[in-house]
Order: C-alpha cells, then sequence, then structure tokens
C-alpha cells in the first residue's frame, strides 16, 4: 500500500519531534535519529515540513522496486557530513557523561560512541556506509587529546570524512513487520538513554558537576577560535531558541531563560572554583602575572619530575600530574562572565 501524503504530515505534526513520520514511510534509521536528538533539536523538524513530499515519493517508489536504481555513489552532501560531524559530538558528549567512569573509556567507549553517532547519520534515507572502516578512523583518531573532552572533534571529524568517503546506496531488502523494527529500535533508544538515566538519578552531584567541566572545557578550548566559540554558545543555547520560536518571545524574564542563564552560572561557577585550585597547587595567589605562573611552574616540574624522585615515584607522578593539569587550566583564555548573552 502507498504511503499518503496527508498522514505523513498529521504524523509530522503530531510526534514529528520523535520520528513518528519516519516509522510510517519506513526510515527507522532517520526515526531514531530524531528519538535520539528530539527532531535535531527542534529545527531539523521544521525544516522538514519542506520535505516530506520527496520522502514520501521515495518511499513509495522503493515499495514498488526490487532494487535499489541509483547504483554507484552517491552525491556528496555538505548537509549529511555537517550532520555527521554534528550527532558525533553529541554521541561523545553523552558518552563522556554517562560511560566515562568505566575502564579504558577514551581507547573504546568514546571512539565506538561518536563512530556509531556518525553511522547513524550515514544510515539516514537510502544512504548508508562501511561500518568497519568508519569505526576503525575513529578508533585510530582516539589517541588524539587522549583523556580530554575535547578528543570529540577529531574522532567526529576522522570518521565523518571516512563515512563520506565510503559512502553508498543501501541494498534493497525485504519488508519487516512492525514489531520487529519497534523492538530494534526500542533497543537502540534504551541503549542510548539507559546509562544516561543511570548517571542523572543515581549520581545527580557527580553527573553535574562533570557536565560543567565538559561545557566548561569546550568553552574554554573555543576561545582560541572567537567564531567557533559564539556558534559553540548558539548551540548551547538552542533549546532556549526553539522554545522562543515555538511560543513567541517570552522576554528575558522568562523562567525558561533564567534556567540556562543558571546553567551557564553553574558552569563558570565550577571554572572558578578549578581555577583557584590551580593557583593553589601551583603556591600563587589570584591574580598571577603569566610570568609568574609560568615560572612557579617550570620549578615545580623540576621538583616533582618522576625521574627525579625515583624513591616516590607514586607520589611525584601524583603532584606532576596536579602541576600540569593546574598549569593547562591557568594558561587558556577566559572570556568575561556574562559575555554569552
Amino acid at each position: 500500500m502507498g504511503k499518503g501524503l496527508l498522514v505523513t504530515y498529521a504524523l509530522w505534526a503530531v510526534g514529528g519531534p520523535v520520528g513518528l513520520h519516519h516509522l510510517y514511510l519506513g526510515r527507522d534509521s532517520h526515526a531514531l535519529l530524531w528519538m535520539l536528538t528530539l527532531g535535531g533539536g527542534g529545527l531539523g523538524w521544521l525544516w522538514e515540513f519542506w520535505k516530506l513530499p520527496s520522502f514520501v515519493a521515495e518511499a513509495n517508489r522503493r515499495q514498488g522496486q526490487k532494487q535499489n536504481p541509483g547504483g554507484g555513489i552517491p552525491p556528496l552532501s555538505p548537509i549529511r557530513f555537517a550532520a555527521q560531524m554534528i550527532v558525533g559530538i553529541y554521541f561523545g558528549l553523552v558518552a563522556l557523561i554517562s560511560l566515562s567512569s568505566m575502564a579504558n573509556f577514551y581507547i573504546v567507549g568514546l571512539p565506538l560512541a561518536v563512530g556509531l553517532g556518525v553511522l547513524l547519520v550515514a544510515a539516514v534515507g537510502n544512504q548508508t556506509s562501511n561500518t568497519k572502516n568508519t569505526l576503525v578512523a575513529a578508533f585510530l583518531t582516539s589517541p588524539i587529546f587522549y583523556g580530554r573532552p575535547i578528543a570529540i572533534l577529531p574522532i567526529s571529524l576522522a570518521a565523518s570524512i571516512t563515512a563520506q568517503k565510503h559512502r553508498c546506496y543501501k541494498a534493497s531488502v525485504g519488508s519487516e513487520k512492525l514489531c520487529v523494527r519497534l523492538y530494534r529500535l526500542g533497543l537502540a533508544y534504551l541503549a542510548f538513554i539507559g546509562p544516561l538515566a543511570y548517571s542523572a538519578f543515581c549520581n545527580t552531584a557527580t553527573t553535574l558537576s562533570y557536565v560543567a567541566e565538559i561545557f566548561g572545557s569546550f568553552l574554554d578550548w573555543f576561545n582560541f577560535f572567537p567564531l567557533l566559540g559564539h556558534l559553540m554558545e548558539s548551540v548551547l543555547l538552542l533549546p532556549y531558541w526553539v522554545w522562543r520560536l515555538l511560543v513567541g518571545d517570552p522576554g528575558f524574564s522568562s523562567g525558561y531563560f533564567q534556567e540556562w542563564e543558571k546553567l551557564y552560572e553553574f558552569v563558570h561557577s565550577f571554572q572558578d572554583e578549578k581555577q583557584q585550585l590551580a593557583y593553589q597547587v601551583l603556591g600563587l595567589s589570584e591574580g598571577a602575572t603569566n610570568e609568574e605562573i609560568h615560572r612557579s611552574y617550570l620549578e615545580l616540574v623540576k621538583i616533582w619530575h618522576p625521574d627525579h624522585n625515583r624513591h616516590q615515584t607514586e607520589e611525584a607522578q601524583r603532584h606532576f600530574l596536579e602541576i600540569q593539569a593546574a598549569y593547562e587550566a591557568l594558561s587558556r583564555p577566559r572570556k568575561p562572565r556574562g559575555s554569552w548573552r
């Protein structure tokens, strides 16, 4: 039976952010992507209003053909590449929040999460990519910035480039029962949400602190690139702007805006605590100049270098790592509080 355009628009309006219309059209990868991102933060859902006729035509054409007529390599899509990067970063952030306590996380868990996010976008529509090559690229890139949240960026970039290089059309498969498709989507959804929900409800304080640390690290790193920094802050404020677009301008006194303001204040306060601790580690008072910070760092590194303390290797290693982290925290440029507004 052919798919109806009116039914598709009705499902888009009622359950679009969770992918009901994609489930109806047999676009399960797209449905899962919308379930995990709430319609691409709302923007993807709104943008699809103009794309639904082509989605319906593609679904009906696929039903009437036994083989995919688009043999060869699909055309390169900058939008798909950008979406792969964004979703890869998103999956990586979720993994950092919920799975970072696992052993060898930065070597196994993080590249796997980012790679799966990239592959999910690659499988949207009638296209897909080579799973093995994409994941290999993610794992090979994982040692870059090892142990830091910023490692998500090179992993997502490498996986996205590889997925685009090995893009292809999906092979034709027989139709599956709806219950089987829902079961598979449910398992994938639970695998994504389960660890995150456990961290949020069973270890709330630690999860909030870690979220603040991750956001703070990203904002600090992007300070070196002002344009990207503004873009990242816009992404973090995306839920507020989507709400404002849907319900109108509630004004800056809105409780919703105040909630996001509290989030930013929490991130900045967490960064302030890290800076205070960094000054203590280097034996400096707040407001020390860059020259004083660098001089103290060099002196402490000489004192606590593990090669110079073979009689107390473990203690020296711990102090050495603390000194390195403190120097790195104080060396980053920071924007004044409130500049995100």
